[in-house]
């Protein structure tokens, strides 16, 4: 037969089940119910210890026996009050301040029968209660409809903002314009002038450097030094003719964050600062430390090791080295683009990596026009401007 601890209870309260995990013979619970009795449909069980006051109306086909002390039972013996208003009145916070107030224990929160038994409580008329108990059902209903329709609202705006990324590195949110300079036209620009530069002794050639060329094949190759391969099985989709590929490291600059890591955790609202974090909380606070402060904006804040990135436009610190700040070549592409094209390059995030120097830097993308790139950019701001 089921046995039932304080634990039990509360997921029974919470959920309507539970997978319980202990049980006592079929002739204990006899012996216990001849001498004791056990609990009946209509009575409470309340949790008396740890996570205190939480209801459990017993149900009409109900079989159990529980840890005496760790759960109480509100035997609802002549039926005067309505199990499910009890139930209610109990989670209110006229009862529920006086649980709390008057709790017994030194180290665990703990209701005694002592304590329970002398709660004030309010009681209306029998067929009153009845009426509120249905009020409060419906009221529980529509808030658990309004939380289900919320939840699949952002489920369904999750997709379209997806679809609309989708659409946008693939070249088919906006229209493409003839006069437009084509991004291996730009590249190519980009790269002579590298090349006169070298020649100048003005900079160093990378060895590392890599460039992404359509041939008359219609293949895409990548030369790197003296070395040309083909890179078809690498590409991530298909793209427009005046389009290109590009390596992300091949555009985007990365460095640590320590020369802006925050020295005071006294953040405040009244800062005007803000303080980064990797990660989902972004942004924990604001700081009055007005040295070292990132100011070379727009960047792409990275976590490198869940492959999450924010855009910041604003000047920041940080609260740690936990991530990468990467910077964009604007002569090639922009900040934003750079940012939206990274939330749908596929990464295995599982394996506790550093991926932007080991894997993430190494992803493909399609390279618009770089005005392109603002159409695309501002198209989707006026979309995301919808979601708000």
């Amino acid at each position: 037969m089921p046995f039932y601890r304080a634990r039990e209870i509360a997921r029974l309260s919470e959920s309507g089940f539970v997978n319980n995990e202990l049980f006592i013979s079929q002739e204990h619970y006899t012996t216990l119910k001849k001498e004791y009795g056990v609990p009946n449909a209509g009575d409470l069980m309340i949790t008396g210890v740890g996570t205190i006051g939480k209801v459990y109306v017993v149900k009409t086909d109900d079989t159990f026996y529980y840890k005496d002390a760790s759960v109480l039972c509100f035997e609802n013996r002549y039926n005067a009050i309505d199990p499910f208003f009890a139930k209610y009145l109990i989670e209110s916070t006229v009862l529920q301040s006086q649980i709390h107030n008057k709790t017994y224990g030194n180290t665990v929160d703990t209701i005694t029968i002592q304590t329970a038994s002398n709660y004030l409580c309010l009681l209306p008329p029998t067929n009153e209660q009845k009426r509120i108990v249905n009020t409060i059902e419906k009221a529980i209903s529509h808030i658990k409809h309004i939380g289900e329709s919320q939840t699949e609202l952002a489920e369904i705006i999750s997709l379209l903002k997806s679809k609309i990324l989708d659409l946008a590195i693939r070249g088919k949110l906006v229209p493409q314009d003839p006069e437009d300079e084509p991004a291996s036209v730009l590249l190519e620009r980009i790269q002579a002038e590298k090349e006169e530069l070298i020649k100048q002794g003005k900079i160093k050639r990378d060895k590392n450097e890599s460039f992404i060329f359509k041939s008359d094949d219609n293949s895409y190759y990548e030369k790197i030094g003296n070395s040309v391969v083909c890179v078809d099985e690498e590409l991530p989709y298909s793209i427009p003719d005046n389009w290109t590929y590009v390596r992300l490291k091949n555009v985007l600059e990365y460095e640590q964050p320590t020369a802006y890591i925050v020295d005071s955790t006294a953040y405040s609202n009244n800062y005007e600062t803000p303080v980064l974090t990797a990660g989902k909380s972004f942004i924990i606070g604001y700081t009055n430390e007005t040295y070292g402060i990132k100011n070379e904006l727009p960047v792409i804040i990275f976590d490198d090791f869940t492959t999450e990135s924010k855009f910041v436009d604003f000047p920041f610190k940080v609260k740690s080295s936990a991530m990468k700040i990467l910077t964009a070549d604007e002569r090639i592409i922009s900040t934003i683009y750079a940012y939206y094209a990274m939330q749908k390059v596929e990464c295995d995030s599982d394996n506790h990596k550093r991926y932007w120097i080991s894997e993430f830097s190494e992803k493909i993308i399609g390279l618009p026009p770089l005005n392109e790139q603002y159409r695309i950019t501002n198209r989707i701001k006026e979309i995301e401007e919808l979601f708000k």
